[in-house]
């Protein structure tokens, strides 16, 4: 149940508008200010991917560019019932700008945590891991994208 009720997920609508009439936006690479190796390719992906499925991500023509920096990335386990694998959680934080023909339009920070379970060996272990900060870069840029486009 902690791993239910701890996820951090939050209910977001999907990106539907751009402010200031951008149809499209492009989203290189994040900077990764954290010591995580390739975590940036996680939330850059799941950027895109906000973007691709609401029609509004562009090359790099389009007149929209989202900035990401990856702030922080970290994990620790939470406390262990006696006789049973501990669970861990994943917290994170970027920072996205939206910026139109070089003016910054929008700045946002998003934060938020992901729990995950132990696996019975190293290599299940390492897989929930992944999935879970695949799942938490998802929920973050989801929020991220809604915030950009709405100024809140």
């Amino acid at each position: 149940m902690l791993v239910v009720t701890g996820c951090g997920y939050r209910v977001v609508a999907p990106v539907r508008e751009l402010p200031q009439g951008l149809v499209s936006v492009q989203v290189p690479v994040f900077a990764n200010q954290t010591s995580e190796p390739g975590a940036e390719a996680f939330f850059t992906q799941a950027l895109r991917e906000n973007y691709l499925r609401a029609g509004r991500l562009g090359g790099e023509d389009a007149p929209g560019r989202i900035e990401g920096v990856l702030l922080s990335v970290s994990s620790f386990p939470l406390v262990a019932s006696p006789g049973r694998l501990p669970n861990y959680r994943f917290l994170a934080s970027a920072q996205l700008k939206l910026v139109k023909n070089g003016v910054l339009v929008n700045a946002v920070t998003v934060s938020g945590g992901e729990d995950y379970p132990a696996g019975a060996d190293v290599l299940s272990s390492e897989t929930n891991r992944g999935a879970a900060l695949r799942r938490l870069a998802e929920t973050l840029m989801r929020e991220g994208a809604e915030r950009l486009a709405t100024g809140w």
